[in-house]
C-alpha cells in the first residue's frame, strides 16, 4: 500500500514539472489530496455487500437486495453483476442462443430452475419478478451441488454456472478452461462495481496520466459524439474525453457515460480523489440514466466537455444532478460487457 502511494505521488510530481506553471495550482492540489488520502486509507471494514447507490435500476433494487441474500454463496452485489453482465438489466433481452429476459435463461434451464418469485401462479422468464428470484435460486442450487469441492464456494458456483457442476467436481475447483476462468474473474470484479465500499477505496495509479491528458485538451470546443479523431478536429463530447484520457494510460473504457460508471468501485463524495470519474443524472436512483461524466481534479472541480457551444473546461461537481463517482481500475474496465 505504501509503495503504491509513493508511485502515485512520484507520478504527480513528474507530471507537475512537465506541465508547467500554468496549471501548477491544480497539480499541487491534486498531490495534496493524494497525500491526505494516503494518510487516511484503511478505514474500518465489514462483511456486508450492500448495493452501491443507484447502481441497480430502482425498479429492480428491492428484488436484487432481497434475493441476493438467498444463500451464503451469493450477495446482492454479485447477483447485480450477473444480471448486468447477462442483459444490462434489460427484461426484454434475447440472445442469438435463445437466452431470454433479464437473467438470460435458455428455455431448458428455465423449465427446470424457473421459480414463481412473485407468487402470482405462473413462472414468466420475461418478468423480472420471477427471473431475478430464479437467477438467485439457480445460483444457490449450483452452490449446493459443489459445496464439498475445495476452494471458494462463490468462485466454484460461478464456474458451475459457466462450465457445469460436473466440471468443477472433476477438477476439484474452477476448471482449467480459459472461458470459465475469465467468467469467474469478470463477475467477481464487476461485483466490486455494484457493492457499496466498506473501506476507503485505494487510489488509482493511472489517475495522474489521465488528468494530464484531459488538461491538455482544455479550451477545445465540444463536439457531440466526438472522440478526438483528426476528422473531428480533435474535439470531444463528455464521455469521449474521459474515454480518451484513460486510453492514454492503457485503460479502455466503454464509449458512453452510463457504461463507464461500472468500471470500478464507487467512492463516497467525501472520499473523492483526482482521477475519479464523476457522473450526473436526472434520475438519481438509476445509473442507466446517467447523461454526463467528467474527471475529478480536486477541490470540488472536474474537467469536462459540457455541451454544444462550450469548450473543455473546469466545472464544479456539486450540482443537483450529481450522481456519484467511480475510481477506474484496469480490471474493472476489462470486466465490463462489450454490449449492455
Amino acid at each position: 500500500m505504501g509503495e503504491g502511494r509513493l508511485t502515485v505521488r512520484k507520478a504527480w510530481l513528474v507530471a507537475g514539472a512537465v506541465f508547467g506553471a500554468g496549471l501548477s495550482f491544480v497539480m499541487l492540489l491534486v498531490v495534496g489530496v493524494y497525500v491526505v488520502a494516503g494518510n487516511l486509507a484503511g478505514g474500518v471494514g465489514g462483511a456486508t455487500r450492500a448495493l452501491a447507490k443507484g447502481a441497480v435500476p430502482a425498479a429492480y433494487q428491492p428484488l436484487v437486495q432481497k434475493w441476493g441474500n438467498l444463500c451464503p454463496a451469493i450477495n446482492p452485489a454479485l447477483l447485480a453483476a450477473q444480471l448486468y453482465q447477462e442483459s444490462g438489466f434489460n427484461p426484454k433481452a434475447q440472445s442469438a442462443a435463445a437466452a431470454q429476459g433479464i437473467a438470460q435463461f435458455i428455455p431448458g434451464t428455465w423449465a427446470t430452475h424457473g421459480v414463481d418469485g412473485d407468487g402470482d401462479g405462473d413462472k414468466d422468464v420475461w418478468d423480472p419478478n420471477d427471473a431475478i428470484p430464479s437467477a438467485a435460486s439457480y445460483d444457490c442450487s449450483l452452490a449446493s451441488y459443489v459445496k464439498d469441492v475445495p476452494g471458494n464456494i462463490t468462485e466454484n458456483m460461478l464456474a458451475s454456472y459457466n462450465a457445469g457442476a460436473y466440471a468443477v467436481i472433476k477438477y476439484g475447483g474452477v476448471p482449467p478452461y480459459k472461458e470459465t476462468q475469465n467468467y469467474v474473474k469478470t463477475i467477481t470484479t464487476l461485483e466490486e462495481s455494484f457493492a457499496a465500499p466498506t473501506t476507503r477505496v485505494d487510489p488509482s495509479e493511472q489517475a495522474a496520466g489521465a488528468i494530464y491528458y484531459a488538461q491538455k485538451k482544455l479550451g477545445t470546443p465540444y463536439l457531440w459524439g466526438g472522440t478526438g479523431t483528426a476528422e473531428q478536429g480533435g474535439r470531444f463530447d463528455c464521455s469521449g474525453l474521459t474515454q480518451a484520457s484513460y486510453e492514454s494510460v492503457g485503460i479502455t473504457l466503454p464509449r458512453v457515460a452510463n457504461d463507464q460508471y461500472n468500471a470500478g468501485p464507487h467512492p463516497a463524495r467525501s472520499e473523492l480523489l483526482p482521477g475519479d470519474l464523476v457522473f450526473f443524472s436526472t434520475d438519481l436512483s438509476n445509473s442507466r440514466a446517467i447523461h454526463h461524466v467528467g474527471i475529478y481534479v480536486g477541490g470540488g472541480y472536474m474537467i469536462d466537455a459540457p455541451r454544444t457551444g462550450a469548450v473543455i473546461r473546469f466545472d464544479p461537481i456539486d450540482t443537483s444532478e450529481y450522481f456519484g463517482a467511480t475510481r477506474v481500475t484496469e480490471d474493472g474496465a476489462k470486466a465490463l460487457p462489450t454490449t449492455v
